[in-house]
């Protein structure tokens, strides 16, 4: 595994995203709560993925006490990020926020603690300074945000005396905005992007057509539009041939392409252990700059 720096801490370059933990939409069913999604942690532990994100909004806080109980003794070594929802950011809403997470998640301190989007009502920079009894007051270590603009992060930053350390937000071959703007200014500030739905919840891996969608919520998505479904094509032929090189899968390869980026980590989630591995495996690939051009490249010519 390899991993990026950021503040003095150490993120593995593949995370594990946990929205699925507890959350219906996915009907994952109650066994894989209890069962799977602790193997899925600890075979993380061990294949060196330190980095596991959850949100208090995700199966309304199921997914935060599921991973809390799936770490269990292994504290130690994880970095635990949740986020927080301000629809109603009054005065002490997120430490208030902060101390129910670290309850579900079962910890003292919560390592990562990010604003989970910029409430448009509110001035972003009180929405950062809310932030600042939780990093001082010890209850959380590190303060990030997502789905911010780069002028919005800058705004924050500006209006605090603590680093907003990270920005989560979509960053893949199919949704590419984060390389105009975000990724720049992450790696000019030495913060990092963190990547959600590196895969297009599965869109990028090959395995679906118009013909044969997913029967889960993702069939109503617009990456699994007819038209997306037929645009992609070129795209996963080339990340199907650049595997074969490999000795790796369309997705690893895709995945690779995400943290080939100075400054990006991403957080992909699995249904089974065997997904996570092959999620880790793509930290082994290390494309090269023709190859991650030549596939972004691409990526503009069949999607726009």
């Amino acid at each position: 595994m390899r991993y990026r720096q950021v503040s003095g801490v150490s993120l593995s370059v593949i995370g594990l995203g946990t929205w699925q933990f507890g959350s219906i939409e996915w009907a994952y069913g109650k066994a894989y709560a209890s069962v799977e999604a602790r193997r899925i942690v600890d075979r993380a532990i061990e294949l060196g993925i330190n980095f596991f994100d959850t949100a208090e909004s995700y199966g309304f806080g199921r997914s935060e006490r599921i991973l809390g109980e799936a770490v269990g003794g292994h504290r130690d070594r994880v970095v635990l990020a949740t986020k927080f929802a301000p629809y109603l950011p009054f005065p002490g809403a997120a430490r208030n926020h902060a101390r129910e997470s670290a309850r579900r998640l079962g910890v003292d301190a919560i390592d990562l603690f990010q604003l989970h989007f910029p409430n448009p009502i509110v001035p972003l920079g009180y929405q950062a300074r809310e932030l600042s009894q939780l990093v001082f007051g010890g209850d959380i270590r590190f303060a990030g945000v997502s789905n911010y603009s780069a002028q919005a992060w800058g705004e924050a930053q500006a209006a605090v005396d603590f680093p907003l350390i990270t920005n989560q937000v979509h960053f893949s071959l199919m949704h590419r905005r984060p390389l105009r703007e975000l990724i720049p200014y992450a790696v000019a500030h030495e913060k990092l992007i963190i990547a959600y739905s590196p895969l297009e919840q599965g869109a990028l891996g090959g395995r679906y057509s118009p013909g044969s969608k997913p029967r889960d919520f993702r069939r109503f998505r617009r990456s699994f539009s007819d038209r997306s479904l037929l645009a992609v094509r070129p795209i996963v032929k080339k990340l199907e041939s650049l595997a074969r090189g490999y000795h790796a899968t369309a997705a690893q390869v895709a995945l690779a392409w995400t943290i080939s980026h100075q400054g990006v980590v991403c957080i992909p989630g699995a249904s089974s252990v065997s997904q996570l591995e092959f999620n880790a495996g793509a930290a082994d690939i290390e494309l090269s700059a023709d190859e991650r051009l030549d596939l972004t490249a691409l990526a503009e010519a069949s999607l726009g």
